[in-house]
């Protein structure tokens, strides 16, 4: 990762990176509170928190398609503008008194305004580092991600102690200010560029190319499975720890710990990523690492002392980190750039969509089952869709590791 950041333009993408998503994650904190405090209700909260993610999946292959045929930079750019601008009108609602259903419906339109980003900044980041800083690239990206929705709600929970909810929104209207400027502090050029000429296809024919490139790489393609499938682990957790945590006595503080400890897993397993992309058998380094995803769940039920399942967590975590960089990289360099971004906007969405799938079926789950049951089930899928990979062709090497 040290080795990626000495790319200046690269080290600016991840600054506009953890800022913008620090700031997006320290403002949904503020929304949520604001939204329960005007309606009392937790439907409320529940549809503003849907607000929030549904434009992504249902959104993300347009996103795809727009990065597809716009320089990236200035695509970047607009939508840090537009996302501020939109955090400012939220503001003004909330000062205002207006109705309290303009604040999901701004916060919708935000989120709308994201799905450019995932794409573009994929697509940029293969082209501002070298091959052998790719990994290293993505697993910043990964950090950065990961750090942000763990800082940001902390952060969010501190301010909202001496600041109202309104100068969150305001706060986070300046961070994506200032990742607009960081990114246009990018020497314009052809990491940005759109690749290929001539008169751009309608849409729904881009988005329906960006599905056919993904069909036409089944190494990559089996890639996001395991990926989406890490992310239906991750929602199915969100659920379920609150039962193993209640159930041996470690109460909501045993629930914040699991957490905290699947998240720093995921830090560890960005720190390995180097070191295992010294290995060319790509397909068997991410079927281990989905088994590290998945296994301990199956122990996790039965964890005699809180310390065990902490670490079955930070297992967890770091395996379904591992898997996604080197889903990032296989797409990086496996797909045509010229429709690297209409593909891309189908496998991001689909993550996305597997934790929000995972959070809907654990309850269900583990009604039916039993918690332990439950927790075996997605044990039993995850090998299951580790055998299918190491039973595929063997994937071509990512990249060497970054010399660091």
């Amino acid at each position: 990762m040290r080795s990626a950041l000495r790319h200046p333009s690269f080290r600016r993408l991840a600054a506009a990176l953890a800022v913008s998503q620090l700031g997006d994650w320290l403002y949904n904190v503020a929304l949520l509170v604001f939204v329960f405090d005007r309606t009392h209700s937790v439907l409320w909260v529940s549809v503003t928190t849907a607000a929030r993610v549904l434009p992504v999946v249902v959104l993300g292959p347009l996103g795809g398609a727009l990065a597809d045929r716009v320089d990236r930079r200035r695509l970047m750019i607009a939508s840090d503008v537009l996302r501020a601008a939109l955090l400012l009108l939220l503001t003004a609602v909330v000062l205002g008194g207006a109705p309290v259903v303009l604040a999901p419906a701004l916060a919708a339109l935000a989120t709308a305004a994201s799905v450019v980003y995932p794409p573009a900044t994929a697509g940029s980041t293969s082209k501002l580092v070298p091959a052998a800083d790719l990994p290293g690239a993505n697993a910043v990206r990964s950090v950065i991600g990961a750090a942000s929705v763990l800082a940001g709600p902390a952060a969010g929970a501190l301010l909202l102690m001496v600041l109202a909810p309104a100068a969150l929104f305001a706060i986070d209207a300046g961070t994506f200010v200032l990742s607009a400027l960081l990114v246009a502090a990018i020497p314009a050029g052809p990491a940005f560029a759109v690749a290929g000429s001539g008169t751009p296809e309608p849409l729904l024919r881009q988005m329906a190319e960006g599905l056919a490139e993904l069909r036409r790489h089944p190494v990559a393609a089996r890639f996001v499975g395991a990926d989406i499938l890490c992310s239906l682990v991750y929602g199915a957790e969100t659920v379920l720890l609150v039962l193993v945590s209640r159930q041996d006595g470690w109460g909501d503080h045993g629930y914040g710990l699991l957490l905290a400890a699947t998240g720093a897993g995921g830090v560890l397993g960005t720190v390995l990523v180097g070191r295992l992309g010294r290995f060319s058998r790509v397909s068997r380094i991410v079927a281990v690492a989905l088994l590290a995803a998945g296994a301990p769940l199956a122990l996790l039920a039965a964890a005699p002392t809180l310390a065990l399942a902490l670490l079955l967590c930070a297992a967890n975590g770091a395996g379904s980190m591992i898997v996604e960089v080197f889903t990032e990289t296989a797409l990086q360099q496996q797909l045509d750039p010229a429709v690297f971004g209409r593909a891309y906007g189908f496998a991001f969405p689909a993550s996305i969509g597997g934790i929000a799938v995972g959070s809907l079926i654990a309850a269900p789950l583990a009604a039916l089952l039993g918690l332990t049951g439950a927790l075996l089930a997605l044990a039993c899928l995850v090998c299951a869709y580790t055998v299918v990979l190491l039973a595929a062709r063997t994937a071509p090497a990512v990249a060497p590791a970054p010399a660091v």
